[in-house]
Parts: structure tokens; sequence; C-alpha cells
């Protein structure tokens, strides 16, 4: 029940209070109330008035035992429930600024020192003792047993029973900049919470990452059993193979779910993803496991189902994951019943290349069958070939033959909307023909948000000049590559034309969604990316679409840290770096265990630990000054996680990084405590990956490009001085690629307040923070469309009123008020919206009063699965 609590918490904010009540002669509860505030402000959270009620009614066992499991689950989301030691205890204080002599004096060290023998480095006697477990000789005069956390000349952690260490623990900082305040309600209803979040994720239009993934076996173990609350429609595949295969493992639910297969698998990979998921692998089919075998009926079941797929698609999709299919074919033994299931048959057969033996039932089977579909395959000799529809696809665009490649794609809308840039190369077109905008017009109310979008994003740069183009390749992790655009710009003329139609569709769509009263938008939404592919995102404490910018938070230094424990027995040393660029990306400089101060201390690394034991395992800080970085001439700040004896992430038993927010420069002031409430992003370092890179951060701006990528790594020892080169062409390319044409949070919320609403209130957020924000108010006017509408807001084109703010939270306060009562829509960067007695929906990437005002939560997802 802790593990659903923990996910519930995480998802609703909702904590559920089942402690035993108060006894007789119990003494009050006000001070450990009082007490367990404190905690939860300290790391950003309050509980609602009812929680605080419920809280204070328990006896003292009751709110101890309480206490300690909300505190423990929040700690756990923060990672502030680990040991966090840095190799310096006094960071950033007691960092030496010449690291070069650092090292020159371990050498020594390490290679003069002898037992029994006065200290090579200050004549000291009887100073001269080996620590544990690495044993090399440390003199305590020379090295400083208060403030080394592990061996001085190794840098390895030392076991904290050895007499060189001083107990202590790190100074926390003396001023942490206050985050955003997070409401905590009680939790009523557990089985109503838990299908809420169950059928929320369902209706994601994009895979789901990690974290989405696991919340949602936890969620499907302590879902009711009768299947009730299953949606009639589950858009994403994998998400449907998933949620099906685990329901048939699950003795409680196998019958109720094999009821549901008939209807919800649609294709022979539907059918291959449940066996993935039935035989305990993923259903991304990225590394299938072993296939289980199957009951009697189940295996049936499905051999029934793929034989009453049409064959063409039927023969494509098993041709499309061959090596699956014939080890999924020697589970199904689709030839014993040959008979019964004569389609299922064929297509087996043509993946095997089955030969013919003349006169058997088998062969004349498969014949009488391949005949009565030539659309699908032909024989050829002794073997059944496909005739696939893909092929014909590659020969008419190989021909250049734009009509007959229209035609054929136009059957599976998706794949046109990803060749479109293709098909429109194909000719030399000043302007859209009509009869292409018609064929487009019919094939787009049937494809998906996800190419819609995309198209989308393409079309609005392609009448630009090529600079790079940057692919990120199908993967357990993010990676990336680039190259030169070497294509033909388009006309403007047309791709103006093809965005204008991508944009209708998606307002046509949603204009049948129910409607609210008003739409409260954020401008500052126009830096969040649409979540595309998030099946490899990092599990993060915020939800940032990978391609969104935002502000960096605020405060003067961006304290960066990463944290660590290694397996048994092995021996693993990550490292935390930051590479630096000027305004031309020219590498400038670096900060890590190399060079652990950059300029006057502009840049501070904690020292380089390198290993990581259980159960404390190891962090490393870097401290960015923002100020004095920019003062350097330094533009760009790329912060990167290295295992530099190439153990990938995935080995470890835990692995996390993210980014604090300290307001003060001073060092004394800062502390090398880890503080949950400075803790502004927290990610898992996790995969067959070796180098991490999070962000891209442009200190001119202030702003961090979420990047969330992973970079190729080759025989280990990697560092930023080996990789500094790659670092600053693929930051670059991504800075580019990123800027312009993508489709962001901004759109989309627009055509949601457009399509479902006559009225809309912009937030217009000044590029200045705290000062001059406004509101302006749009209204729709008589007569006008919803493009038209959409596209007054989007280009914030003159509003119908104009009203001014003091400051930020002035303009979120007077956006509250214009909401009152109102069914809304809230789209929002911070949560500071939080009208009154109103209903509606609210999305908002970072938390604030929106989340208690009683509005239904969306996630980015949510936005993009209306679009269905």
């Amino acid at each position: 029940m802790s593990a659903l609590t923990s996910v519930l918490l995480r998802r609703l904010r909702t904590v559920y209070v089942d402690q035993a009540g108060p006894r007789p002669g119990d003494p009050s509860t006000a001070e450990g109330l009082v007490a367990l505030e404190g905690e939860l402000l300290d790391r950003g959270f309050a509980p609602t008035a009812q929680l605080r009620a419920t809280l204070a009614w328990l006896g003292p066992a009751g709110l101890a035992a309480a206490g300690r499991q909300l505190v423990r689950q929040l700690d756990s989301e923060l990672g502030a429930d680990r040991t966090h030691m840095p190799l310096f205890r006094n960071f950033p204080v007691s960092v030496p600024d010449d690291t070069f002599g650092l090292y020159v004096d371990r050498v020594f060290a390490l290679l003069l020192q002898w037992p029994a023998q006065p200290c090579v480095l200050c004549g000291t006697v009887g100073g001269v003792h080996p620590v544990a477990p690495c044993a090399h000789l440390v003199c305590r005069t020379c090295w400083d047993g208060a403030d080394y956390t592990g061996c001085p000349i190794c840098r390895r952690r030392i076991d904290p029973d050895d007499p060189f260490l001083v107990p202590g623990e790190p100074r926390r900082p003396r001023d942490v900049a206050a985050g955003p305040l997070k409401l905590l309600a009680l939790g009523t209803d557990v089985r109503a919470d838990t299908v809420l979040v169950l059928r929320t994720l369902l209706a994601r239009r994009t895979p789901l990452p990690a974290q989405d993934r696991a919340d949602l076996l936890v969620l499907l173990a302590h879902a009711p059993a009768d299947l009730g609350w299953f949606p009639a429609d589950v858009p994403v595949r994998e998400t449907k193979a998933l949620v099906l295969g685990t329901l048939l493992r699950d003795r409680r639910t196998r019958v109720a779910a094999g009821e549901l297969l008939d209807t919800h698998l649609t294709t022979a990979t539907d059918v291959l993803r449940l066996l993935c998921v039935w035989s305990g692998g993923a259903a991304d089919l990225m590394a299938p496991p072993r296939l289980r075998s199957l009951p009697r009926a189940l295996r049936g079941r499905l051999l029934g189902l793929l034989d009453s797929f049409a064959v063409p698609s039927l023969v494509e999709d098993v041709l499309r994951h061959p090596t699956v299919w014939k080890r999924a074919a020697e589970t199904l033994h689709p030839f014993e019943h040959h008979a019964r299931h004569p389609r299922a048959a064929l297509a087996v057969a043509v993946l095997r290349g089955t030969p013919l033996v003349p006169g058997s039932a088998l062969a004349e089977a498969l014949l009488r069958t391949a005949a009565a579909h030539p659309e699908a395959v032909r024989v050829a000799g002794d073997r059944i070939r496909a005739a696939t529809w893909g092929a014909r696809v590659e020969q008419a665009l190989a021909e250049r033959d734009a009509g007959a490649a229209l035609a054929l794609l136009g059957q599976r809308p998706g794949e046109l909307l990803r060749r479109l840039d293709h098909v429109l190369r194909l000719q030399e077109l000043g302007v859209l023909p009509e009869e292409f905008a018609e064929a487009l017009r019919r094939t787009l109310p049937k494809a998906g948000p996800g190419p819609l979008l995309a198209a989308l994003g393409r079309m609005r740069v392609r009448h630009l000049p090529g600079g790079r183009r940057v692919f990120f390749p199908r993967g357990q992790v993010t990676r990336s590559f680039t190259t030169d655009d070497t294509r033909v710009p388009l006309a403007a003329a047309v791709t103006t034309r093809v965005c204008a139609l991508l944009e209708a569709e998606a307002l046509r769509r949603l204009a049948g969604s129910p409607r609210f009263d008003l739409a409260v938008l954020d401008s500052a939404l126009a830096g969040l990316a649409v979540p595309s592919v998030e099946r490899a995102a990092a599990k993060a404490l915020v939800a940032v679409p990978r391609g969104s910018t935002q502000p960096l938070p605020e405060g003067e230094v961006l304290r960066l840290f990463l944290h660590w424990t290694e397996p048994l027995k092995v021996r693993v040393d990550l490292d935390l770096s930051v590479a630096l660029y000027d305004e031309d990306w020219e590498f400038a400089g670096l900060c890590d265990y190399t060079n652990l101060v950059y300029g006057d201390r502009s840049a501070v690394h904690s020292g380089d630990l390198t290993s990581a034991p259980a159960p404390d395992g190891a962090t490393e800080y870097v401290d960015l000054d923002l100020t004095a970085l920019g003062e350097r001439n330094v533009r760009y700040a790329v912060p990167v996680v290295f295992s530099f004896n190439n153990i990938p992430f995935e080995e470890l038993l835990d692995a996390f990084a993210g980014f604090m927010a300290l307001p003060s420069t001073a060092e004394e002031a800062r502390g090398a405590g880890y503080h949950p409430r400075a803790v502004r992003q927290r990610y898992d370092l996790e995969g067959d990956s070796r180098i991490h890179v999070p962000m891209l951060v442009d200190l001119r701006r202030r702003t961090f490009l979420w990047t969330d990528l992973h970079l190729p790594s080759d025989d280990g020892h990697h560092d930023v001085d080996r990789h500094r080169a790659a670092l600053g062409r693929i930051a670059e390319d991504l800075f580019q690629y990123f800027a312009h044409g993508r489709t962001t949070l901004w759109d989309l919320a627009v055509w949601h307040a457009a399509a479902r609403s006559d009225e809309a209130l912009v937030v217009r957020r000044a590029s200045a923070p705290l000062s001059g924000d406004e509101l302006w108010h749009y209204r729709r006017r008589d007569g006008e469309a919803h493009t038209a509408f959409a596209a007054r807001i989007r280009t914030l084109g003159e509003p119908d009123r104009r009203e001014a703010a003091r400051d930020a939270a002035d303009a979120d306060a007077r956006a509250g008020e214009a909401a009152v009562k109102k069914h809304v829509l809230l789209a929002l960067v911070h949560g500071g919206v939080a009208p009154e007695n109103a209903t509606g929906a609210v999305y908002r990437l970072l938390p604030g009063p929106a989340d208690g005002c009683g509005l239904t939560a969306l996630a980015a997802g949510d936005l993009v699965a209306a679009l269905g």
C-alpha cells in the first residue's frame, strides 16, 4: 500500500491517513503537528486545512507514524533521503584554487611515501598512516580529516570507522531561496484516485516515459478487478499492450482481460507486444524477452485474432519484426491449425520462407490463401513472397511520381505526414496545387496528434535555408545525430498553406470538446515544446518536455549535484563536469575533477570521489556563479555526467542528478549541504549509457534548454577535455534546432482557447522578471472563425483590452479574479493563478496555488490527447 500511496502523493498530492486515532490520556499533539509542518515547509510543501485537521486528530503515536511516512516519501522524491557528502566537506570554502599543485602533492605522496617514514611533503614524524580500504599512506598534518570524506590520494570513499575521518556534517546553506509551495490534500477514496490516475495515463497519446510506466504497474496491482474502469480506447499501442499483458499475468484479472483482447488488439504488432509483456518484457519491442508458453485458450484466441486481420497489413506487420515473430511462431504453432487459421499460417510462411512441398495439405492451403490475396503476396517458385505497401511507396518516390506517392500515402495518414516534406519536394511548386490541398483535407482527420504536430513544426521553417538537421533515433535512451541540411527550401506560399491546413485541422478537432467560459493563458508557454518522444525521458521531479527553454531559477548561484551508489564489488566513478563556451561556441574552459576552480572561483567543483559504496554512496557538486561567469565572456555552460570507468548507468543501485538555486554568492553562506527546498530539478540516470547531457545553459539570457540527451561512448576514461569538441558541436546544433519551428505548448493552449471558448485572457509576461507583466483580454468577434481568433491570440495581436500589473504576482492575482465562479481552462508555467469557486481544468509546469483551487489537473500529454 505504501507504494500506491507514494504514487498518488506524487501525482495527485493526496495524503492518506490510516494511522490509529488518539487513546484516552494521550497528550496534545499540537507541538508535534507544528514540527511536522516545519519539516514539510523545509521541503516546499504545506498541508491543506482538511489534512491538517485530520493529522491533528491523531494521537502522538499515529502522528509520528504518519509524519515519518510522509516525510520519507517526499524525501525520496526530492533525493533528500540519501547521505550527501562531497569530497571536501566544507565545500566550496575548502576547495583549493590550485588543482595542479594538489595533483602534484598526491603523486609525490603516492610514489615516494613509505611506512614509518616522515611525510614526504611536510616532514612530520609519526603522522603517516594507511587509510581503509585503499591502504594509501596519508599524512594527518597535510590532509585534514575534518574536511575530506575520501582518500586524499586516490579519492575513493574512506571507511566511516577509519580514524582519519573526523566526524561532522557538511554545513547547510544559511539562506535558501524559497521555491514554489506545493499543497498536500487529504485523500479520501483510494480506489477512485487509483482509477483516476490510471485513466489519465491510459488517455495519453504519446508513449509513456519510464516513471509513468513504473507508476502504471503499481496502480494496476491495486486497481479494481472487474475492469469496469478500462477505457473504450487506449490511443498508444505500447501502453495498451503493457496494461493488457499485465492484467493477463494477474490471476485476479486474467479472465476479464481476456475478454478485452478482441476489441483492443487490432494489428499483428499489438499481439506481438502483448506476448512480450506476457513474457516479462517491455512493449516497445526494443529488447524482446524469451517468450513464455501460452495457455491453450489464450493461444487459440490470439491465433483467431491474427486470422481476422487483413492479409496485407498482417504480412507487413509480421515482416516489420521478423526475428521476434519467428520466436512467437514457435509459441503460437500456426501451422498446426492452418485449416482453422489460414491467414495466420500464410503470414508465418512468408516470414519463414517456408518451401511449398507438392501434395502436402499445408502447401495446398497456403496456395489457396495466397491466390485469394494477390494484393499482399505472390508465389515465386516454391516460396510465397510479400508484395508490400511500403515497397510500392518507395518505388513511387524513387520515380518522382508525386500523384502515385500521394495516393498510396493517403491510405495511411500518419505516414503521409511523416513523408510530407519528401512528397512536396518531388515537384518544384510555387504554390500548393488544389488537388494536393484537397487530398490533405481528406486525409488529415484520420491522422494521429503526434504526426500532425510534428509535421506542423517542420513545415513552419522549411521555407528557410537549411542549417543542421538533428535526428533522435528510437531507443531505450535518447541519443541524437546531426548532419547538414542539404534539402532545397520549399516555397513560402507552399509551407504557409500547408501550415494553415494543419492548424485548421487541430482547431476542428478541439471544437468538439467541452467548452469553457474563459481560457487563461501564460505567454511563457512559448518556451515549452509539445511532448513528442517521451518513452526515453528520464524520471524527473519536473516533467519538462525535451527541447523546452525555461528561465533559470531565481538565485545568483546554480548548484549542480550528482549522487550515485555502486553495486557490491564493482567500483563506479561518475564525474560531474561543466564545459564552458563563448558566444561563438569556442571552448572557454571547464570545471571538473581536472580543474576544480574556474577563473576567480566563478565555478567551483566539490572534488572527485572515485567510488560510491553502499549505503552512503557519493555526491559531487559544481557551483556556478552566473554573474561572474558572464563577466568572463562565458555565454554557454554545458553540464555533463560522465561514467569515467565506462560502467553504464543502468548497473548502478542508485544514480540521480539535478540542480539547486542558491541566493548568495558568498561561499561561507552556501555550505555543502543538500537542501531539499532549494532543489529545482532532480532526474534519474538510467539506461545503457555512460555520458548524459541534461541541459544547456545560456548565461546571458539566464535560461536553460532541457535536452535529456545521451552521447555515445567508447572505451572509458571520459572527461570534458576529451569530448569538448563533440559537446560544443551537438550543443550548438541543438540550440539552433530547438530555437525555431517547433510546435509549442503555447500553440496548443491557444488552439484550446480559440476552439473551446469565446474569451481568452493572456498573462503577458515581461522580459524582465517581476516587472511589467500585463493582462491582455481577447474576445471573439462576431462571425470570427476559430482560425482567425487563434491567429490573433497566438501572434499576440492587438488585444481588445489591456490591463497593467505591478509584478508577476499581481498579474496572477488579477487573472484569478477574472476567473472567479467561471468554468475555466488555465494553461500556465507557474501555477500562480488560483480562481475561487471556479470549475474546469488546469495545466501548469511548476506547482503553485492553482493546485489547491479544485480544478482538474492536466499534464502536457493530456492537452495533446484532446486532439485525438
